[in-house]
């Protein structure tokens, strides 16, 4: 056990037991390279004070509690760029780490057809006690992180966020194998979508299968826009990354995209600069 975890164990939030695991995961510290990944989805874990959420337990294994895939993906990445990674601790459906805390989205009562009955009937303290163990600690730990990294290089550190999605949504099945997220700072996101899209047999979406754009969501704009970070959202397709195999195939591809630009100093240097 690393100083770490125990340090996370004896600040543990009222709403985590003794047997539930830390809020955040920090995978490979002590990364030298000047850039930050975070999982805002990586588990489908429910505290035990919260029975599943009334929800069976291959319910809420499904992608409507987490982004299948993408913690293997980030965790792969983060040995192969040599980074720091991030990683939540808890299912979206206790606590959705990318949306504001207190949108009706942040936790949800029904999520893609599929009621929550946990989350049916919450007052202000369920809510402030999901936010004081899930999504408080974790967005400290992504602000900490990052400021090691940026301390270490003396300027602003790469920000990148992973996700996964569903194959088909609505009933429409989704061309793409990833999608790069992104509002108005291309610094990262036009570079690594023309180094995804050299290869012909990978399809890449520009703010598909999500636009970056509208609306934004939280993860981005609290870690990213206010200090001018280079920063990306990635999509990986949930079907691709499913198995540790596909998952090693990805982690591969990304970091190739990733290479050049995060070896080129203009990326570091102010938006438009």
């Amino acid at each position: 056990m690393t100083a770490d975890v125990v340090q996370l164990e004896t600040v543990r939030p009222a709403l985590l037991g003794a047997d539930d695991p830390p809020p955040f995961e920090v995978v490979n510290a002590d990364g030298r390279a000047r850039v930050v990944l975070f999982c805002d989805h990586a588990s489908y874990r429910v505290p035990a004070a919260l029975d599943g959420l009334g929800l069976d337990g291959a319910v809420i294994k499904r992608h409507i509690g987490w982004d299948i895939g993408a913690a293997d993906v980030t965790r792969r990445l983060a040995a192969l760029l040599d980074a720091p990674a991030v990683l939540a601790g808890y299912s979206r459906l206790v606590i959705d780490c990318n949306r504001p805390a207190g949108e009706a989205s942040s936790i949800p009562r029904v999520s893609d057809g599929v009621e929550v009955p946990g989350n049916r009937v919450l007052g202000e303290a369920d809510l402030a006690a999901r936010r004081a163990a899930c999504f408080t600690p974790y967005h400290e730990a992504v602000d900490e992180t990052i400021a090691r990294v940026e301390a270490r290089h003396g300027g602003p550190a790469a920000v990148i966020s992973m996700h996964s999605f569903t194959p088909v949504m609505d009933g429409y099945e989704r061309p793409w194998h990833v999608g790069i997220l992104w509002h108005e700072d291309g610094r990262m996101p036009v570079p690594v979508i023309a180094a995804l899209a050299a290869d012909p047999s990978i399809s890449v979406g520009d703010n598909q299968p999500y636009s970056g754009r509208v609306p934004v969501p939280y993860s981005i704009p609290a870690h990213a826009l206010p200090r001018d970070r280079p920063h990306v959202t990635v999509e990986i397709r949930q079907d691709l990354i499913d198995t540790h195999h596909g998952a090693e195939a990805w982690a591969n591809i990304m970091a190739a995209a990733f290479a050049g630009p995060l070896a080129d100093p203009a990326i570091y240097r102010a938006a438009g600069g």
